[in-house]
C-alpha cells in the first residue's frame, strides 16, 4: 500500500487553525513543518505533499480575514521542500506546480535542483489551477478557459520532461586532467517549438538522480484524466465509494494503455480524511470538536469556492442545493459535490459542513482497527494503490495516523516497516526513466 501525507499548514479541516492544539502561525513556522516531515518519515510514509495557490480567493479584505484560510500566510512549497530535504533522509518530497502560471524551464530546473538536493526524493503535482484569482497576479484579465489550461499543461509536461532528458546520465565527466567538464556527445538541445512554448534548452544542470522527479496529477474531469494518463506516475483522486474508485482507476489505466504506456505503471491514490480515536466515541468527539468551530461565513464561502465560485449568499441554508452551473474552475469537484448533495439529500448547511471537513474527499471516522479495515478493503479489492492521508488538524491528526493506524496496517502485512530504497521512485516501485 502506498501512503502520502497531505500537509495544509494547520490541517485539512477548514476550522483546524482554531483548534487549541494547532499553532495559529503554522504556515510560516519551519519548526512545525520539520516536525510534520519527520513524523511522516518515522511512519515510513512514501512522501509528504504540499498544496499551493498563488493568490488569495476573493476581493473583500474584511471577509477574507475570516474566510481566507487556505493558501494564506504559508511558504512557497518548493523553497520549503528544499529546507525539509536537509532535515529528513528518506521520505519523498512533493509539491504542487501550476502549468498555467509557471514556465516549463524554471519548473524543470527547480524540480531537478530539489531532486539533487534531496538525493532523489523529489516529485511534483502537475495542476492547471482552480483559483481564478491567480490570473490577476500574472498579468491576465481572467483565468484561462478550463480545456485550454489542460492543453497547455500537456505541452508543459512534455517540455519539462524533455528538458530533464537533455543530458545523458554520464555526460558530466568533470575531467580536470583533460580539461573537459562535460562530454559534448552527452548533450541534446531540446529545440521545442509548440503552441504555448518555445524552449531551446538544454537544462543548465546534470540529469537528476531519478532521471525524472515523480509526476503526480490530480485532475478527474475528462481532460484531466487524459492528462493523467499521458503524464502521471501517480494520480491523486477524490472518490466516495470503492466502486467509483475502481471505475476511475480502470478508466485512467485504459487511457494510459491507449497511449502506449504500461497501465500498471500508473498508480492511483485516493484522498482520505481520517478521524482516529482509541474508541469510536473518541473519534466522533474529535469530529464534532472541529465541526463546532466552523464559522457559517467560512463554510458557505468554502462551498461556493468548491462549486466553482458560485454565489450562494441568497440560499436557504436549510434547503436543498440550487442548480449549480458548470464553471471555468475545477469541474470534477463541482460534479462530485452536486452528486453527493442529491444522493444523500443534503441541505446547503449539511453540505458545507461536510465540505468544510473533507472537501469532497472520503471521511473515515473510527478506531485504528476500523480505519485500517476501510483502507485495506479499498486496497485489496484493487480499487486504489493507496491513499493520500489528509489529517484534519496538525500535528495531532498526523500523529494519530502514524502512531495508531500505520502499526495496524503493518500487522496485516499491508505496509512497510522500513524503507528499502533511497529515492521516491524506489518507495513507489517506479522504474527510473532512461534517456
Amino acid at each position: 500500500m502506498r501512503l502520502g501525507a497531505f500537509l495544509y499548514p494547520t490541517g485539512y479541516h477548514v476550522a483546524a487553525w482554531r483548534h487549541p492544539d494547532v499553532p495559529a502561525g503554522a504556515g510560516v513556522d519551519i519548526a512545525h513543518y520539520t516536525e510534520l516531515a519527520r513524523t511522516a518519515e518515522r511512519g515510513r510514509l512514501d512522501f509528504v505533499f504540499l498544496p499551493d495557490s498563488s493568490a488569495m480567493r476573493g476581493d473583500d479584505t474584511a471577509e477574507l480575514s475570516r474566510t481566507a484560510i487556505r493558501y494564506v500566510a504559508q511558504f512557497e512549497p518548493l523553497t520549503l521542500l528544499g529546507a525539509l530535504a536537509a532535515v529528513t533522509e528518506r521520505i519523498g518530497l512533493t509539491a504542487t506546480v501550476s502549468a498555467t502560471y509557471n514556465e516549463p524551464y524554471h519548473s524543470a530546473r527547480m524540480l531537478a535542483s530539489l531532486d539533487h538536493i534531496s538525493r532523489g526524493r523529489a516529485g511534483w503535482n502537475l495542476v492547471t489551477s482552480q483559483n481564478p484569482y491567480e490570473a490577476y497576479n500574472f498579468g491576465l484579465r481572467e483565468h484561462p478557459e478550463h480545456d485550454a489550461r489542460y492543453t497547455r499543461a500537456q505541452e508543459f509536461a512534455k517540455v519539462v520532461k524533455g528538458l530533464w532528458d537533455t543530458w545523458s546520465d554520464d555526460a558530466w565527466v568533470r575531467d580536470k586532467g583533460a580539461g573537459l567538464f562535460f562530454d559534448p556527445d552527452g548533450v541534446r538541445p531540446l529545440d521545442h517549438r509548440g503552441e504555448h512554448f518555445s524552449v531551446r534548452g538544454p537544462l543548465n544542470m546534470p540529469r537528476s538522480p531519478q532521471g525524472h522527479p515523480v509526476t503526480l496529477q490530480a485532475g478527474s474531469s475528462d481532460v484531466g484524466r487524459d492528462l493523467a494518463a499521458a503524464t502521471a506516475d501517480v494520480v491523486f483522486t477524490a472518490q466516495h465509494s470503492r466502486e467509483q474508485a475502481l471505475t476511475f482507476t480502470q478508466d485512467v489505466r485504459a487511457r494510459a494503455k491507449k497511449l502506449g504506456r504500461d497501465p500498471e505503471s500508473v498508480q492511483v491514490l485516493a484522498g482520505v480524511f481520517p478521524f482516529v480515536g482509541r474508541t469510536r466515541a473518541e473519534a466522533e468527539e474529535r469530529v464534532e470538536r472541529l465541526q463546532d468551530l466552523i464559522d457559517p461565513l467560512v463554510g458557505i464561502g468554502l462551498l461556493s469556492s468548491e462549486l466553482g465560485h458560485v454565489d450562494l449568499s441568497d440560499c436557504d441554508l436549510d434547503g436543498p442545493l440550487p442548480e449549480i452551473p458548470v464553471s471555468n474552475s475545477g469541474r470534477s469537484r463541482r460534479d462530485l459535490l452536486v452528486r453527493m448533495a442529491a444522493e444523500e439529500n443534503l441541505t446547503v448547511r449539511q453540505l458545507y459542513r461536510r465540505v468544510a471537513g473533507s472537501r469532497g474527499h472520503r471521511q473515515v471516522v473510527g478506531t485504528p482497527e476500523s480505519v485500517a479495515d476501510d483502507l485495506a478493503d479499498w486496497f485489496t479489492s484493487g480499487a486504489v494503490d493507496g491513499f493520500i492521508v489528509m489529517p484534519p488538524y496538525l500535528p495531532g491528526g498526523l500523529d494519530d495516523f502514524v502512531d495508531l493506524v500505520v502499526p495496524e496496517l503493518r500487522r496485516r502485512g499491508l505496509f512497510r516497516s522500513e524503507y528499502t530504497g533511497t529515492t521516491l521512485r524506489d518507495h513507489l516501485g517506479l522504474a527510473r526513466p532512461g534517456r
